[in-house]
């Protein structure tokens, strides 16, 4: 992450926080209703007689009181409309949370086509009722523009419900849910982290972390809750005006407690030291630019992803849910995030000055870590179904293919001894355990194929 993404965090946050609710659409939705209400009824005054044949052909043709019931009756059945789809839409978020994991939320609340449905439901409704404020027995006025396009809101209205079912049939469906999740975690990946081979401008590559000095003074958390985001620019500005390093030593995505350590300060010259005023100064800086959530969000936590499908993946295996198929499916989109996450550069990003100096350091996850938040519980739990097993494996071997580097390697090849370890202490029949190690050989060769290339 360069400094000019972190700059633009901010608003990446509140966008993140607009798409995952559901008011805020709908509520859009509904000032306009009234806006154009309002705006379309006086139109009609104003073109009330002059409008020619051609146009009112077309356009409503009953007196106030015909109005007055059409437009009672759209108000009354899209609120029951209304009313129907929030249900359907609890009952499908009650569905995924208990089904698959809490965590999957996120990713259906920010569903782009049902928070649009909901606005065009409420919208309707709010329209309808803002023209017929207007239309009165005792006027010969009709708002004939308006009774027409809110008659044209309401067959929209019918298409859109029926489209909205078939839309929710196929999201509620987990293989909907896993694809989803792994369309957002590789968005996530592409936007935070450069290709292993791409040029970073803000660490020149003779730029090299030291490490961080142990007497360096400590920064506490600013509140509790999750790490959501680091603000890149507002901690290289701090670090260039103190004359310092700032090392944020806890990842996105980790658990804050408020007054422990979130990272570490030091001068950037030896020898030198902050006063007490200096250091108060730098780390409420530090602490300012430190966002934390009541919530994981894939703003900058690259493994977030990785954990939702984990998370599927156990819920799928436990004793009252008892669905390997849908663990073996999970693991697969897992294989797939991380065959892609190879690619990426990982690790802690270095934030330099104009000079090249490294000034601040983001702790960020390695692949060894990544990898074992996708294997470890679905092999904790999975190790006495043979087909988890296999699957994990047959992962394992995928991603070795995809391994760009030894450390890689050496992760697949430390996750493959724990998995030939399940294997041998597992009650298996002689045919799966000799398929088994079969595929675990593959590993192997694949592994020894990559260190050869």
């Amino acid at each position: 992450m360069g400094v000019r993404s972190a700059v633009g965090r901010r608003w990446v946050l509140l966008v993140d926080a607009w798409r995952t609710r559901l008011w805020p659409v709908p509520t859009v939705g509904v000032l306009l209703a009234i806006a154009g209400g309002i705006a379309l009824t006086e139109l009609d005054r104003a073109l009330d007689d002059r409008l020619p044949a051609t146009v009112t052909d077309v356009l409503f043709g009953g007196g106030p009181a015909a109005a007055r019931e059409v437009l009672g009756a759209v108000a009354t059945s899209m609120i029951t409309v209304t009313s129907l789809t929030f249900s359907l839409t609890l009952v499908t978020l009650q569905l995924a949370s208990s089904q698959f994991s809490p965590r999957l939320l996120r990713t259906f609340v920010r569903d782009r086509f049902v928070q649009r449905t909901l606005a065009l439901f409420l919208a309707t409704f709010t329209y309808a009722l803002t023209v017929l404020r207007t239309v009165r027995d005792d006027e010969e006025f009709v708002p004939r523009i308006a009774v027409t396009l809110c008659f044209a809101l309401t067959l929209l209205s019918v298409l859109a419900l029926v489209l909205f079912l078939a839309h929710l049939v196929r999201e509620i469906r987990v293989e909907t849910m896993l694809r989803n999740v792994y369309a957002d975690g590789l968005e996530t990946a592409c936007e935070l982290l450069p290709l292993e081979d791409a040029e970073d401008a803000d660490a020149p590559p003779g730029v090299r972390f030291t490490g961080i000095p142990r007497s360096a003074p400590v920064v506490p958390a600013p509140a509790s809750g999750f790490l959501v985001h680091a603000d890149g620019g507002a901690l290289l500005a701090a670090a260039v005006d103190h004359d310092a390093v700032i090392a944020v030593t806890r990842k996105p995505g980790a658990w804050l407690v408020a007054g422990t350590p979130v990272g570490r300060v030091w001068p950037d010259r030896d020898g030198a030291d902050f006063d007490a005023d200096q250091l108060a100064t730098l780390c409420d800086r530090v602490s300012g630019a430190i966002n934390t959530g009541n919530e994981r969000t894939s703003v900058q936590d690259a493994a977030f992803a990785i954990r939702q499908l984990t998370d599927v993946a156990v819920k799928a295996l436990s004793p009252g849910i008892n669905d390997p198929t849908t663990a073996v499916h999970a693991l697969g989109h897992s294989s797939a995030l991380l065959c892609a996450l190879a690619k990426r550069r990982l690790g802690p990003v270095i934030l330099s000055d104009e000079n090249g100096t490294p000034r601040v350091v983001l702790a960020g996850p390695e692949y060894a870590e990544l990898l074992d938040e996708a294997l470890a519980q679905p092999r904790y739990y999975g190790a006495a179904d043979a087909a988890v097993l296999q699957r994990i494996v047959d992962l394992l071997g995928e991603v070795a293919w995809c391994a760009v580097d030894s450390d890689q390697r050496a992760a697949v090849a430390r996750q493959l001894a724990l998995a030939k370890r399940d294997v041998a202490q597992q009650d298996f029949d002689p045919e799966r355990r000799h398929t088994l190690l079969r595929a675990c050989r593959s590993v192997e060769s694949a592994l020894d194929g990559r260190r050869a290339s």
